[in-house]
C-alpha cells in the first residue's frame, strides 16, 4: 500500500480538505480519504433544502412552498448534513479522482463518518484502477515460436495404420452387438482381438459409414489426422506465444477482474457436471471439497487467464484488430437461435470479444 498526501495540492475544488490518495498494489484499488469542512457545506446545504422543499408535504403548505425554518424543524439539522454531504462527495469524487489521474472502472464503495450539524464529515472512497499493461515485445515473441512442421503435423505410415485398426476394432464390436452380444462385452472383446483376427475394412462397410469405397476412406482417414495434428500444432503454438506473453508483460489489474475468471470457471464446471447428469452439491461431495477450496486451486489459473485477455485485447487496441462484421452478424444470428434468451447487446460483445481475441491469435500466427 502506498500513501500520497495531496493536501494543498491546488486542487480546483473548495469543499473538500485534508485529501490523502492510497494505493493497494496488490489488490490494483485506490482510496481517496477527505475531510467536507462545515463551513464548505452550505452551498450544498441550501440545494439539498431546495430538493426536499420540492417533494416534502407537510399539513397547510403546498408542495414546494413550505418555509425552509419549517423543513429544519420536521427533518433536523442532522438528517440535512448528511444528505448535504452525500450530494458534496457525489459531486466532488469525480473531480478528485481526474485531478489524481486515476482511471478507475466501476462506482466508488463510500464510506461516511455520521455527519453532524456544525462538524467536518470525514469520508473514504475505494474503486478499482484501470488495468495498466506494459506489453512485452509481442512481435519478437511470435517471431521467436515459429510454427511447427516437418514430422509433427506429418502423418506416418504407422499413425494411419493404427487409425485403420482402430476402425477395424470399432467394426468388430459393431459385428459383436449386432449378433446379441452386450455392449460393454462387446468393447471389452474388441479391444483384445489381435491384429489378423480383426474384421477387414471392406466397401461395404465404409459406404455404411458414408463413404464410397474402402481407398476413399483410408485417404479421408490420412486426411483427417493430418487436420487434427496441425490443430494441435497451432494451439501448442498459441500457448507458447501467450506463455511468453504473460511471462514478460507487465500487468497489473483489480481483484474483481480474476474474480470474474473465476465465477466463469466455476458456471463451466457446473454446466459440465449438470450435463453428464450430476449435481453441484454431489460433485463437491465426490471430490471432498468446498466450493472455496475449488476455487482457490484455480487462482493461478485465473491470474493466467485475466492476464491473456487484458493483453490480448491491448495488442488488439495497438494494431486496431476487429472482428469481420460479416462473420459478425453471422454468428451473432447463430447464437441468438441457440440462446434466444439472452441479452442481446451481452451476447453481442461477448461473441465479439472471442473472435477480436481469435483473430489477434492469427495476427501474431501470421508473424514468422
Amino acid at each position: 500500500m502506498t500513501e500520497q498526501q495531496t493536501k494543498g495540492s491546488g486542487m480546483s475544488t473548495h469543499v473538500v480538505s485534508n485529501v490523502k490518495v492510497s494505493r493497494d498494489e496488490k489488490l490494483w484499488e485506490v482510496e481517496i480519504s477527505a475531510e467536507i469542512p462545515a463551513e464548505g457545506l452550505a452551498h450544498y446545504r441550501d440545494e439539498t433544502l431546495n430538493d426536499i422543499r420540492k417533494n416534502a408535504k407537510l399539513d397547510g403548505f403546498r408542495p414546494g412552498k413550505a418555509p425552509i425554518e419549517r423543513i429544519v424543524q420536521i427533518y433536523g439539522e442532522d438528517v440535512i448534513a448528511r444528505q448535504s454531504s452525500e450530494r458534496a462527495i457525489q459531486h466532488e469524487l469525480p473531480e478528485m479522482f481526474a485531478k489524481e489521474n486515476l482511471m478507475i472502472i466501476e462506482t466508488p464503495k463510500v464510506t461516511i463518518d455520521m455527519p453532524k450539524a456544525g462538524k467536518s464529515t470525514a469520508f473514504t472512497a475505494r474503486a478499482a484502477l484501470a488495468p495498466k499493461i506494459e506489453l512485452a515485445d509481442y512481435k519478437a515473441i511470435a517471431a521467436q515460436n515459429p510454427p511447427t512442421g516437418g514430422p509433427e503435423v506429418e502423418v506416418s505410415d504407422t499413425e494411419h495404420q493404427e487409425a485403420m485398426t482402430h476402425m477395424k476394432r470399432e467394426r468388430a464390436r459393431i459385428d459383436k452387438i449386432e449378433a446379441g452380444t452386450e455392449p460393454q462385452k462387446a468393447a471389452e472383446e474388441s479391444r483384445t482381438l489381435e491384429e489378423k483376427d480383426l474384421p477387414a475394412l471392406d466397401d461395404e462397410f465404409v459406404q455404411a459409414l458414408g463413404y464410397e469405397n474402402v481407398e476413399k476412406f483410408s485417404g479421408v482417414l490420412r486426411t483427417n489426422i493430418q487436420n487434427e495434428k496441425e490443430i494441435r500444432a497451432r494451439e501448442k503454438r498459441r500457448a507458447a506465444i501467450l506463455e511468453d506473453l504473460v511471462k514478460n508483460s507487465k500487468v497489473f489489474y483489480p481483484a474483481m477482474l480474476r474474480d470474474y475468471e473465476l465465477d466463469d470457471m466455476e458456471a463451466r464446471l457446473k454446466d459440465d457436471v449438470e450435463r453428464s447428469g450430476g449435481s453441484w452439491e454431489g460433485y463437491l461431495a465426490e471430490v471432498k471439497k468446498t466450493r472455496e477450496e475449488i476455487r482457490a486451486s484455480w487462482h493461478d489459473a485465473a491470474d493466467k487467464r485475466a492476464k491473456v485477455r487484458l493483453i490480448l485485447g491491448e495488442i488488439a487496441r495497438k494494431e486496431k484488430i476487429e472482428p469481420d462484421e460479416k462473420a459478425l452478424a453471422h454468428e451473432l444470428e447463430h447464437a441468438r437461435k441457440q440462446y434466444p434468451q439472452a441479452d442481446p447487446s451481452a451476447l453481442r460483445a461477448h461473441i465479439a470479444h472471442a473472435m477480436r481475441n481469435d483473430a489477434t491469435l492469427k495476427f501474431l500466427e501470421s508473424i514468422s
